[in-house]
């Protein structure tokens, strides 16, 4: 039986933390030997967001690199760019035209970012971002889209987009289901909100060991903790969620809440416990890492064996399009 397909993707912001391991990578490692895995590198959709284009190349080489280091295998798993496959843009065209303005203002993904990003008004290529998204899917008949619980209505409306052009023009398009990702996003150092490098609050894959250190000694643990030997909250740490992801023995995780709650626990102690789980999980990444760095024409390779097998697929799928359609 074959293999269902999988489109996933991430817009290029250079190297990534490790909120974007836990909460993806991670993910698309362990579905790539159940599903034939395609990878965006969403470099169209920086634009809905930032007019300034000037990094965008080496931040895709950057995420790739990365990409790799973590685990994700070319061979089984394409990686391309948005812009190198003209057909998104095509696609995009045709969806926009089967969508209502009011359709899209709902999408209550459109009002957080408004309000995390602060923008006083939207532009057309940020309020079609679901848009665009559903054409980056359905390009590849993708049957499945792992996401956070905060992308199911992006989801939805290329659900709806796959099952309004089917009814108008013929059958072409499976309708995705979601695949939810089992860790939730991971807070930032500051404990306020996720990870984000605008905000300068996390570890990257990159960061090596002492690095790694240096950052969590400044990570927001309980604020009623103000004593080595006051009594803690767990619940409420950072630095315990943090464990509760990277640290393998469970052992280790209940008897350091055992002992923040007593306050025999240091936050201190705690935090570098934690630096050397995070590294640990790191070590071989960083490692990879350092390999691929030094030799960019792998990376450039991988991009154009991607590319090829993308522009293949996405001619294949127009051209029913165009057939369906009756315009070609």
């Amino acid at each position: 039986m074959a293999k269902k397909t999988i489109l996933s993707g991430m817009r290029p912001t250079g190297k990534l933390h490790i909120g974007h391991y836990a909460g993806a990578l991670e993910n698309w490692i362990a579905l790539q030997n159940d599903y034939q895995n395609y990878h965006l590198i969403a470099d169209y959709h920086v634009l809905t967001t930032s007019l300034n284009t000037a990094n965008i190349y080496q931040d895709s080489i950057d995420m790739v690199i990365d990409w790799i280091s973590a685990g994700i295998i070319p061979e089984k798993s394409p990686m391309f760019r948005q812009s190198q496959v003209k057909e998104h843009c095509e696609l995009q065209l045709i969806f926009a035209m089967l969508i209502t303005v009011s359709r899209l203002e709902r999408n209550p993904t459109l009002k957080d970012q408004v309000r995390d990003l602060d923008l006083d008004s939207v532009i057309y290529g940020h309020l079609g971002y679901p848009v665009l998204q559903a054409a980056d899917i359905l390009l590849y008949k993708g049957n499945c889209v792992p996401v956070g619980e905060d992308q199911v209505p992006h989801i939805e409306i290329t659900r709806e987009l796959a099952r309004k052009f089917n009814l108008q023009y013929g059958n072409v398009f499976p309708e995705p289901e979601p695949l939810l990702t089992k860790t939730a996003r991971l807070v930032g150092l500051d404990g306020k909100s996720k990870m984000s490098k605008s905000l300068d609050n996390t570890i990257l894959l990159s960061d090596d060991a002492e690095i790694v250190k240096k950052k969590l000694k400044k990570a927001v643990t309980d604020p009623e903790k103000i004593y080595k030997n006051s009594p803690g909250r767990p619940e409420v740490c950072l630095v315990y969620s943090y464990h509760k992801k990277f640290n393998e023995s469970t052992e280790e995780i209940a008897e350091i809440e055992t002992d923040c709650i007593s306050g025999k626990l240091g936050c201190v102690d705690c935090k570098m416990r934690c630096a050397a789980k995070i590294s640990n999980t790191l070590d071989p990444i960083l490692k990879k890492r350092r390999e691929l760095e030094n030799n960019i024409p792998y990376i450039l390779e991988v991009l154009n064996d991607g590319e090829t097998k993308a522009r293949s697929i996405a001619r294949d799928t127009m051209a029913q399009v165009h057939e369906v359609m009756k315009i070609g």
